[in-house]
């Protein structure tokens, strides 16, 4: 960071991030955490896990987000029939109207967009939320032998609906690891539904314009990679991690109310997260506070609870909560 040009990114990036939520306040009311988790999502080359009720404008602040950074948006409404092709693309048989040849053509499917919404990944089958999940890791689709990279950037937002479980096949956690973070949208405030009546009831709002352009995204996702971090502020952020694993050395109560602690890439998103949220605000570097802003977002869907827990009604963002208590 010690370039000049490092530091006028960082300069720009904040700017940027003000012209953001100025346009984004022209068609969403409220949710500013989420918008920054996504934003920070998008810097950070992860993918982002959403949960919320029905209603809540997932779709809406999520397409929105995709205009104002100029890059293509896809939706795919996941349902119990939906096949790995309906995400991945398909091989059709075509014929060449002058010579008469026929060859296959691969017709590509709606995962080659730069913000994919993945609604309802849960009410779809195992075999077809793998076909998602290895475009996520790998950034590739296979068909028939060849591989067709994707267009970068990539981010995928899944949204999970919290209350309708009959007919779900709920993400293993190995699979749920994959996501850098999973977020909770609630209800707005009563003030912001009055505006959210006001402004969808009344005359057309006004449409977002865009503000980053791909490249600049793609110079920002590298920038956060070259973000210094002080020793003893990844220490601190492996350490957390730690105590989340049941065993000799942790709090009492996660070994009450855990059954399984976070692994690794826990501890690499929030350094991760905690440069994009720095240079975000402005600033060159992370420091402790910025990581545990990350620690639910990071570590919600990475714990998993045991029975006692349910019993004393716990949840795991109450762990977490406890868990920051006791170590900061």
């Amino acid at each position: 960071m010690t370039q000049k040009s490092d530091v006028r990114l960082v300069e720009e990036l904040h700017q940027a991030r003000d012209k953001m939520y100025s346009e984004l306040g022209k068609t969403i009311i409220g949710q500013r955490e989420i918008i920054k988790h996504i934003l920070i999502t998008l810097l950070c080359q992860g993918h982002a896990l959403v949960i919320g009720v029905p209603g809540l404008a997932k779709t809406l602040l999520i397409k929105t987000v995709a205009q104002i950074l100029d890059l293509k948006f896809s939706r795919i409404q996941f349902t119990p029939d939906l096949m790995p092709s309906d995400i991945t693309g398909t091989e059709i048989l075509e014929e060449d109207h002058v010579s008469g040849k026929r060859e296959f053509k691969f017709i590509r499917g709606p995962v080659f967009a730069n913000i994919l919404l993945a609604d309802e990944i849960n009410r779809t089958p195992p075999k077809t939320q793998a076909a998602l999940l290895e475009a996520m890791q790998e950034h590739k689709v296979t068909a028939a032998g060849i591989s067709y990279t994707l267009d970068e950037p990539f981010l995928v937002l899944a949204t999970q609906n919290p209350i309708e479980q009959e007919g779900t096949y709920p993400l293993p956690e190995a699979q749920l690891d994959r996501f850098m973070f999973s977020l909770n949208i609630t209800y707005p405030s009563r003030e912001e539904e009055v505006d959210i009546v006001k402004t969808t009831t009344g005359t057309s709002p006004e449409h977002p314009q865009s503000i980053i352009s791909r490249d600049e995204i793609t110079s920002y996702q590298s920038l956060v990679r070259r973000v210094p971090v002080a020793d003893n502020v990844v220490q601190f952020a492996v350490d957390l991690v730690a105590k989340t694993r049941p065993g000799d050395g942790t709090p009492q109560f996660i070994n009450d109310w855990l059954d399984w602690g976070a692994g690794p890439r826990a501890s690499q998103y929030l350094i991760l997260g905690a440069k994009a949220k720095a240079i975000l605000e402005g600033r060159p570097t992370p420091d402790i506070s910025d990581v545990l802003v990350m620690v639910k977002p990071v570590l919600r869907h990475r714990i998993i609870t045991n029975f006692n827990a349910e019993a004393d009604g716990v949840s795991t963002d109450q762990v977490l909560d406890k868990l920051v208590e006791e170590i900061h």
